[in-house]
């Protein structure tokens, strides 16, 4: 009868485990280690062809051969290797979305040009797109507003090769804005624009930590209206929370980004 105990070969050898395979671990400058064979312990101070320069706490060194095994780590015995070589770097991008040149100086100025209405929306403008003009060679220009736009475009005398691009506050049917730009446009102006009533208001609410921007009754001034409304003392206070606001072109609303690239697209396309 059969022990259950000893199983059903008491003389038989016992199973051999296969040796397990050292770690590998990687080579790192400073990295102290003792060679297997001959004991000897240091910091890693170089690498060479199928080895490893050690320097031992005296400040003696010595080259060891890489091997599986070749050395122990904190009593271990592992594998040294070389470090794998580094991914290639993910092209970086502008704060537009456009893929970055590193280096590349800015392009002398062109002769075409884009107006802005006022100093903010310049701002805005330098702060997601001002990567992609300087190597696009176009400048940007604040004005006044749009009433003297007509007598602008007469004076910049817009052609083929200076071709003229403007960007309007609230340009939307039936306004006083849109009768100003169809009355200027033309085969080397173009004329684009955002609904908001301001270019604070093309910056996400959410980009600026409010929930939305607020509703201004009509005939009060827009800027001061939303400072009392948000508990701000001056307009100029705002003004830094907003443009701080903006790193990229994911904190901007869709109306003006689009603006803002075709105005692009047109003082850069070849006559």
């Amino acid at each position: 009868m059969r022990s259950r105990d000893y199983g059903h070969d008491v003389l038989a050898q016992p199973e051999r485990r296969a040796p397990r395979k050292p770690r590998t671990v990687e080579i790192e400058s400073d990295l102290v280690v003792e060679d297997a064979d001959s004991g000897y312990c240091g910091a890693v101070v170089g690498v060479e062809a199928g080895g490893v320069m050690l320097e031992d706490r005296r400040g003696r060194r010595r080259v060891f051969p890489l091997g599986e095994g070749a050395f122990l780590l904190d009593g271990e015995r592992v594998t040294l290797a070389r470090p794998r070589p580094a991914a290639p770097a993910r092209p970086s991008r502008t704060a537009s979305g456009s893929i970055a040149v590193p280096g590349l100086p800015a392009r002398v100025a062109r002769a075409s040009r884009i107006y802005v209405e006022g100093l903010h929306d310049a701002a805005l403008v330098e702060r997601v797109w001002g990567d992609d003009l300087r190597i696009e060679g176009v400048v940007v220009e604040p004005l006044d507003g749009v009433d003297d736009l007509p007598s602008i475009v007469a004076s910049f005398q817009p052609a083929a090769g200076r071709r003229l691009g403007v960007l309007v506050d609230h340009l939307v049917a039936g306004s006083k804005e849109s009768r100003i730009a169809a009355s200027v446009a033309g085969a080397h102006v173009l004329v684009t624009g955002h609904p908001y009533i301001d270019i604070w208001q093309a910056v996400k609410p959410s980009s600026v930590g409010i929930e939305a921007w607020p509703r201004v009754p009509r005939g009060q001034q827009w800027k001061e209206g939303v400072c009392r409304a948000l508990g701000v003392a001056e307009p100029a206070d705002m003004w830094r929370r907003v443009l701080g606001a903006v790193d990229s072109y994911a904190d901007l609303e869709p109306g003006l980004l689009g603006a803002v690239e075709r105005l692009i697209d047109f003082v850069t396309e070849q006559p």
